[in-house]
């Protein structure tokens, strides 16, 4: 049996709501056609769709990154404001398709209201720089009376969108980066630009860019030699990872992989302390893991020819597994909030999202909807103090000794939420214990779980993986609740005080 013992007056640490973002790209489809087809049934007067909207408000997704990703190192904003037939399409080498900047800032902005999410935007520090990002916070930001302030307003927006996260640039170690840079390079850069940024509003939050993965070969070197420039001008550092089932040994090992998550946070947090440390900082820096999911690169691509509009592109279709793996990773960022203060599930719609479209026809939710929209509504709050107990564990090849389950618990006001991950073969029993005088009643039991581990949603099945209300056993007076846990189960369990 594994014990689960809850301290529910035990804090470990708050939890920033953007911990459960989510990322937009012009990518695909997932602007066009995705976020955004008019004509559509649903589409609005913006031409949004309201069937997205509705799926991502039903995430209760708080913060959105846009435009990118690999687009932005060599997007020009100034494209994508004004009068739509006077936009020109433009290139784009990223990823070989053109873009017709029909959707662009100003109408962001605008979907992140009628979604009921905030932008986190980017700027262009391959092919651009302080000029051009100080030219975009004026646009965006600045009131009445200046150049870009006014040119906002002759486009239709007189009063300021008041963005305040901003990440200096994307993946620039990356050699698929446009305008690629070394760590000096961009670390200075990077340094100057948040400078400028912070003499038009200090209180601005800037991301710096971390490596692109754990697998670059300046790992985590160039976390290192970028803050020992920038360290004192930014809020945050980003970091970035995708796993896939390709290349692991077995299910087992595939389902272990949020190990890897996990690993790379602290490798990335001991870059940053000791920058804070050889440089005297009194600051604390945070990380924005700011793009993160499943991704098999060979899945979910179509021929087209080169520079077409918003082909299919990494519209990956996500297993039962995939969605084991999400709640695992899930599980990590909620372990390791007090340092990452935002993250991004990469990406929204149609571009290894959790919201699919057909183009003219419905929207539906992937598997791995459901572990994120479970964790961002209830794992809001602070992080208790627990204590994990049993339970039996399974060696795997690529990450060693795997627990077979995982929780985290999480408090807001009167309300305990706890996430279950049961990644073992078979049933197992599960105690859940709540120390403290408090009495609590079960409010909800969702199980996620699938008698094949391959299942997928669709639009002619959107509900086959989809969680289950299961009847639970209320908590007995000594605070403990017994529970069964079916193999290869999810299980998001909801509690208030009685």
């Amino acid at each position: 049996m594994t014990t689960l013992r809850i301290f529910p007056d035990l804090a470990q640490n708050a939890i920033d709501p953007r911990l459960f973002g989510s990322f937009i790209e012009h990518l695909g489809r997932a602007v066009y056609t995705g976020l955004y087809e008019p004509g559509h049934a649903t589409a609005d007067g913006n031409g949004f769709r309201r069937d997205v909207i509705d799926l991502v408000r039903e995430l209760d997704i708080p913060m959105v990154r846009y435009p990118g990703g690999n687009f932005v190192s060599a997007y020009d904003w100034e494209d994508g404001v004004g009068p739509r037939a006077q936009r020109p399409a433009r290139l784009d080498y990223a990823w070989g398709v053109t873009e017709t900047n029909q959707f662009g800032t100003n109408e962001f902005m605008d979907w992140c209201k009628a979604a009921n999410t905030a932008p986190m935007m980017a700027f262009n520090l391959g092919t651009r720089g302080i000029d051009a990002a100080r030219q975009l916070i004026e646009y965006c930001n600045a009131p009445l009376g200046s150049k870009f302030a006014d040119l906002r307003k002759a486009h239709g927006y007189a009063a300021p969108h008041n963005v305040r996260t901003w990440c200096l640039g994307n993946e620039m170690d990356g050699p698929w980066q446009t305008g690629r840079k070394t760590a000096e390079e961009y670390g200075r850069l990077a340094n100057e630009t948040a400078n400028a940024l912070h003499q038009f509003d200090p209180t601005l939050e800037l991301i710096a860019c971390g490596s692109s993965g754990p697998g670059m070969p300046g790992f985590p070197d160039w976390e290192r030699n970028v803050l020992e420039h920038c360290y004192a001008h930014v809020d945050a550092l980003s970091i970035h990872l995708y796993v896939r089932e390709d290349g692991h040994k077995s299910l087992a090992d595939y389902l272990a992989c949020p190990a890897q998550m996990e690993t790379q946070i602290r490798d990335v947090l001991a870059a940053c302390d000791f920058v804070k440390a050889k440089q005297h900082h009194k600051k604390t820096m945070m990380l924005s893991f700011d793009e993160w999911n499943v991704w098999d690169m060979a899945q979910g691509n179509e021929k087209f020819h080169r520079w077409a509009s918003a082909p299919r592109q990494l519209e990956q279709i996500y297993t039962f597994a995939d969605a084991l793996v999400v709640g695992g990773m899930l599980l990590v960022l909620l372990r390791q909030s007090a340092r990452v203060r935002y993250a991004c599930m990469a990406q929204l719609v149609n571009v290894i999202a959790p919201i699919m479209t057909a183009p003219g026809g419905d929207a539906w939710r992937q598997t791995i909807f459901h572990p994120l929209q479970q964790a961002s509504r209830h794992g809001r709050g602070v992080v208790l103090a627990t204590h994990l107990n049993g339970g039996t564990s399974t060696d795997t090849p690529t990450h060693g000794l795997s627990p077979d389950i995982e929780a985290v618990a999480t408090r807001d006001g009167n309300k305990v939420s706890v996430f279950v991950l049961h990644r073992g073969a078979v049933p197992a029993s599960f105690t859940v214990s709540l120390d403290g005088s408090a009495s609590w009643r079960v409010v909800a039991h969702e199980v996620l779980a699938s008698p094949d581990v391959y299942a997928v949603n669709s639009a002619a099945s959107p509900a086959t993986v989809a969680p289950r209300v299961v009847p639970s056993t209320q908590v007995a007076a000594d605070g403990a609740l017994t529970l069964t846990l079916p193999p290869l189960s999810w299980h998001c369990l909801r509690l208030t005080a009685a």
